[in-house]
Order: C-alpha cells, then structure tokens, then sequence
C-alpha cells in the first residue's frame, strides 16, 4: 500500500488545486452539464440515429458499441469493488463536492471510460469527429474532477478502460 501512497497525496493534492479557488462555484455548473452528457443516454441515441442514418456502417458502429459496453461495465463494476477507493469529499473535509455520485467508490471513472470508448468509436468509423470526439471525451474526464467526485488518476484509469474496451470490441468485430 505504501507504493501508491505518493499518488494517493498527488491526488488529492491535486484536487484541492482544482476545488479551492474561487471559479470553483461557476465552473461546477459548467461541469454538470458537460458531465451530463456523459451520462448514458446520448450513446444509445448515438447508436440509434447512426444505425438510422447510416445503413451498414451505422450498424456496425452500433454493434460494436453494444459489445464495448458489454466488456466495459463488469470489468468498471469489479474494478470499483476491488479498488474500493473513497470519494475525494471522504477522504478530505476540505474537498467540495458539487454532485451526488451514482455509486460509493471513485476508481476508475465510469463516466470517463464511457466517453473515451464513445470517442475511439467514433473516431474509427467516422474520422471526421475524431477531435471533437476526443475533446468532448476529456472535457467530461475534466468536469469529474471538477465536481470533487474523483481523482485525476480515477479519470486516467477510466480513460485507459475506455480506450482498451473499445479497442477489443473494434478488433472482435470490425477486424481493426
């Protein structure tokens, strides 16, 4: 345990920085919006309308994204259960927190994995959205932290899961 405890202090160290100055109030209602977004409903829409518009490929991108998510969510669940890292506002009175988290532990960010795997998909079968889909992916990374319900390295570890559960998927069944 004593191999993560400089992490454990440069998290929090970090989200104190985040959550301790003054644009802290306004900046969390941007935050909820954009982290919002990453909430699940846009990616079944997402699937829907690309099968809808989109014909084959559309398809494909549903089909793919259904098997992602298929792999994404126990290995999140486990995580979360085996990790079982408390929230920044538990660990330090001195952490605001400007949402109610849907589940008890912070490690990895399901919100972060979600939307990274949303943007490799994307990315891959519709290139043109590949910056927009990455800087959306990271935005909402951002406004978990900015909402004092996980630490940086709960969103890099999300992002990691995202990106490894997409690619699986993208390697299953669109050969890439």
């Amino acid at each position: 345990m004593r191999t993560i405890e400089p992490i454990a202090k440069l998290d929090l160290a970090f989200s104190l920085f985040c959550l301790q100055h003054r644009f802290s109030y306004p900046l969390s209602r941007l935050s909820k919006a954009i982290s919002h977004t990453g909430d699940g409903h846009l990616y079944a829409v997402l699937g829907g309308l690309a099968w809808w518009m989109d014909g084959e490929r559309g398809l494909m991108f549903l089909l793919v994204g259904l098997l992602a998510f298929t792999i994404e969510l126990p290995l999140y669940w486990m995580a979360k259960n085996a990790f079982k890292r408390r929230r920044p506002q538990e660990l330090s009175e001195l952490v605001t927190s400007f949402i109610t988290p849907s589940d008890r532990y912070s490690l990895p960010s399901g919100h972060t994995a979600a939307a990274f795997l949303m943007a490799t998909l994307l990315s891959f079968f519709y290139p043109e959205l590949d910056t927009f889909a990455f800087v959306w992916a990271t935005l909402i990374g951002a406004s978990r932290i900015l909402l004092g319900v996980h630490f940086l390295t709960d969103v890099v570890l999300g992002a990691l899961l995202g990106l490894g559960c997409a690619q699986i998927a993208l390697t299953m069944l669109a050969g890439a």
